[in-house]
Formats: structure tokens, C-alpha cells, sequence
């Protein structure tokens, strides 16, 4: 018997509500208070709340507070933010204090709630978007852009969305480059600051605009920056997103990229985007440096620290309903991901563990899983980190109850026949769902809302479903 733990159900693989063996979710729908303190910069969040939530209570309360956690609205924090909640700081220790804030969830208990500590931003910000393709230089600007995103000011971000389009001229396909940008700033600012550091881009003073921070996140999250901010808070909203990751079935591969990839790497991958129909494969580029690099790859389960230059999601999308389609694009998007080989990390290859891929390895589905096999993707997802996950995660849950398809696995587990046929026993005898409840508390006493801090730790800060942890936590 598994227990899934559902937030806003955006596992990438959909571990949040499914399973190749008998389970329960414990559905953290409810679970949705949001409180504010202003003068302390800080929020209670319960894990139940989705993203888009926070940010709309936040601009509530205060236009120049806010909270970097990325940008789908309606991805909840409890999956987002990921790990597992158990006792209070000073009851569970620092090394499992440590292993939840980053060491992916559902595998050291169940978070209840959050406390976050809010960053300040300026009243006025500025964003663009502006495109450009092949026959307008994409290549030669995405290479350059290598050399100068990872390096930019620290108030300033540029990523890059690059997939097919139909030529506004010609009418044929082409590979379009997105640039897109947020800057903690004014518009003045933001071009003397491109001017300096990336001019062959060209932004002009009409392709940027001047924003608060809660209209900043509509943009980010494919919304007109004319809509209602309430539009953040609806798990279904009325009013699509412009985000194709919020309206296809997709495929996600993740790589980090440490050496600027050549030219003739891009033109490779130029000719497999053409492959796909327009509209439905994407890359998305985010650079690295900044703040992330300040901090050492052990300081959190997050190791993806100093020497990346910057990470690319691969995505496949599709529409069309049937295994034949899915796995038609998902077919495609592994040979992007095997054709991007020699450009990107290794040893291990790196991976995120919030764009989940069960292509690195899986668990056992019945029977637990051993430490080497698991090593497969944790060293990928955690490097040198996933040693001391396993260490906590044999402490606190040696039975190894809180389990998935990339859990973390506890050091010498065996799952036998009898002890699982009296844990299946147990579990029938009860009723369904509050004395499951009970059994996680018996078993591994990791279901309670408690207090604690954390300081000075931060994580990727990116508008592409990017967990945040420059936050205080409760569990």
C-alpha cells in the first residue's frame, strides 16, 4: 500500500495520483490558509495552496513584497517547495531539517504547512518579450547569450523559449528564439543595463513594459498583464493560460549546461525542432549564476550550484488522445535529450528532481528498492547530496513506508512477504482513510504542523516551474 500526497497534482510523471500498486491519496486540497505579516516579511502557507495563490494574497497586502517561486499559478506549494514534514526543527534534528528542504517529496513524511520569509522588490519593475528567428539572427544571439546571461546584473534575468513557428513573412517554419526578461527595475535602468552587457539583442524602449510585481506574475504565467490577479488563485481557470505546459499532454527532459554549446550544437538542434509541428516542442532556457552560485552544492539537497551556466528543459507537447500519439512525442523528445549528450553535465548527468523523470531509474514498485539502484537517478537529481538523504531517510523511516517511484530509499531495506502482509492486514482492517492517517503517525510519527527556520539558503529563481527555498519552513 502506497500513500500518494497530492498538492496541485503537477508531478511531472503524475506520482502525485497514480501508482502501479494499491494506494491512497491523501489530498492536501483544504489545506489552503495563506497569512501574511507584513512588517515581519513573512507568510504561513499550508501545503494545500497552489503558487498562484500566495502571490495574489502577498499583493494584498504589500506592492513591494513578494515571493520568487515560479510560474504556473496553479502548481501547489507542497510539491513545489518538496520534502517531507516531521516533528519541529529542534526535535528532528539538522540533518533531517536539512534533507526536506530540497530532497524531493514524499520521502520523509507529509508536509502541512510552510513559513516562507518574503523578499522585497521595487514598486516598478520591467518586462519584455521580444522574438526573434532564424532568418533574424536567433542562432548567433542564443550563442552569444551563453557568454551573458549567467553573468548579468542580479536584478535582471533573461530566459529563452525556443521552439517551431510559421514565418510571419514566408508563411514556412522556422525556429523562433523568445527572450524573455524580468527586471527589478525601471525601463531606463533596464536599457542602460543591455546596452552595456547585450546589445546585439536590440530591445527597444516599446518592447519593454513597466509593472508591479503581482502583474509581473501574470506575465510570467502566460496572462495579459490586464487581468485580474484573482485569476492566479483558480485551480481551473476560466481563462487559459498562454503557457503550452498548461494546456497539452507533454514530455519534459531536463539537462545542465556547463561549457557554451557551439553553433553547429544549435544547428543539430534546429533540425530535430523542425520535426515536430508548430507549436509543439519546446526548449526552455534559463540561466544560472547570480546568487546561485554563492552557494555551496552541500548547503542544500539542491546541488545544482556554481559551474552551471545555465539549464535546458526539453519538451514534447501533444493533444491528441491514444498511446500511438504519446508515444509518438515522447519518442522524439528522448532522442533530443540523447542528441544533446555531448554539451551538456557529466558524471553524473544532472537532473532536477521538480521535472521529474522516470527515464533515470525507478524504485521497485513492491518491494522497496536497493541503495545502488536507486543511485541511478538520485546521484543524478541530488549528486554527492543523495549519500546523506539516504543516511536521513534511514533514520527516520527505516521501514521505508513513505516511498514512490523516485523516493528516497532507506540503506538496507528489504521489504519481505510477512512484514508486508501484516502492514496489508493492518491497513484493511481499518477504516479507509482516517486510520491510515493514524497508521503514518504510528509507523513514522511525520504528519505534523510545527515551527521552524531556515536562513540564508537560496534556490533556482526562474519563471519555469522553479522551486524556491530562500524561505523559512514549517512542517
Amino acid at each position: 500500500m502506497h500513500i500518494r500526497t497530492r498538492s496541485g497534482g503537477h508531478d511531472y510523471e503524475g506520482l502525485s495520483y497514480t501508482s502501479e500498486v494499491p494506494y491512497v491519496v491523501l489530498d492536501m486540497l483544504n489545506l489552503s490558509e495563506i497569512t501574511i505579516d507584513v512588517e515581519q516579511k513573512e507568510a504561513w502557507v499550508q501545503a494545500g495552496a497552489t503558487i498562484g495563490q500566495l502571490y495574489y494574497k502577498i499583493s494584498e497586502k504589500s506592492k513591494t513584497l513578494a515571493f520568487p517561486a515560479g510560474a504556473c499559478p496553479t502548481v501547489g506549494v507542497g510539491g513545489l517547495f518538496s520534502g517531507g514534514g516531521i516533528l519541529d526543527r529542534k526535535s528532528m534534528g539538522e540533518d533531517l531539517f536539512w534533507a526536506i528542504r530540497g530532497g524531493g517529496g514524499a520521502s520523509f513524511g507529509v508536509i502541512t504547512a510552510w513559513k516562507l520569509k518574503l523578499v522585497s522588490v521595487p514598486e516598478t519593475l520591467t518586462i519584455f518579450s521580444v522574438g526573434r528567428t532564424l532568418e533574424q539572427n536567433a542562432t548567433e544571439l542564443i550563442h552569444k547569450w551563453q557568454y551573458v546571461a549567467p553573468n548579468l546584473h542580479e536584478d535582471l534575468l533573461i530566459a529563452i523559449s525556443i521552439g517551431p513557428v510559421n514565418s510571419s513573412k514566408s508563411g514556412e517554419k522556422t525556429i523562433q528564439a523568445i527572450f524573455i526578461s524580468l527586471f527589478l527595475g525601471r525601463v531606463d535602468q533596464l536599457l542602460h543595463l543591455l546596452e552595456q552587457s547585450f546589445p546585439e539583442l536590440s530591445v527597444r524602449r516599446e518592447d519593454c513594459t513597466e509593472v508591479c510585481w503581482i502583474q509581473s506574475t501574470l506575465f510570467f504565467g502566460g496572462y495579459s498583464i490586464g487581468e485580474s490577479p484573482q485569476v492566479l488563485t483558480s485551480r481551473n481557470p476560466e481563462i487559459s493560460s498562454a503557457l503550452p505546459i498548461t494546456r497539452f499532454h507533454f514530455k519534459a527532459k531536463l539537462d545542465y549546461v556547463q561549457e557554451s554549446i557551439p553553433v553547429s550544437g544549435f544547428e543539430g538542434v534546429w533540425k530535430l525542432l523542425h520535426e515536430r509541428e508548430t507549436c509543439m516542442a519546446e526548449m526552455l532556457v534559463v540561466p544560472y549564476g547570480g546568487k546561485m552560485k554563492e552557494i555551496s552544492e552541500d548547503a542544500l539537497p539542491f546541488p545544482h550550484r556554481a559551474g552551471n551556466l545555465y539549464k535546458i528543459q526539453q519538451l514534447a507537447y501533444w493533444d491528441e488522445s491514444g498511446p500511438e500519439a504519446s508515444e509518438r512525442s515522447i519518442t522524439w523528445v528522448r532522442r533530443l535529450y540523447d542528441y544533446m549528450t555531448p554539451y551538456v553535465s557529466k558524471s553524473p548527468r544532472a537532473a532536477y528532481i521538480n521535472y521529474r523523470d522516470l527515464d533515470l531509474g525507478v524504485n521497485n514498485a513492491a518491494d522497496g528498492t536497493s541503495y545502488a539502484q536507486a543511485s541511478s537517478w538520485g546521484l543524478k537529481y541530488f549528486k554527492n547530496n543523495f549519500e546523506k538523504l539516504v543516511r536521513v531517510k534511514t533514520m527516520v523511516d527505516p521501514g521505508n513506508f513513505f516511498r514512490n517511484e523516485q523516493s528516497i530509499p532507506p540503506k538496507n531495506f528489504q521489504a519481505t512477504s510477512s512484514n508486508l502482509r501484516v502492514l496489508n492486514r493492518f491497513i484493511r482492517r481499518q477504516s479507509p482513510f482516517f486510520k491510515l492517517l493514524n497508521l503514518m503517525m504510528n509507523i513514522s510519527q511525520a504528519v505534523f504542523p510545527v515551527e521552524s527556520e531556515l536562513e540564508d539558503s537560496v534556490c533556482p529563481i526562474e519563471p519555469f516551474h522553479e522551486e524556491q527555498k530562500n524561505s523559512q519552513s514549517s512542517f
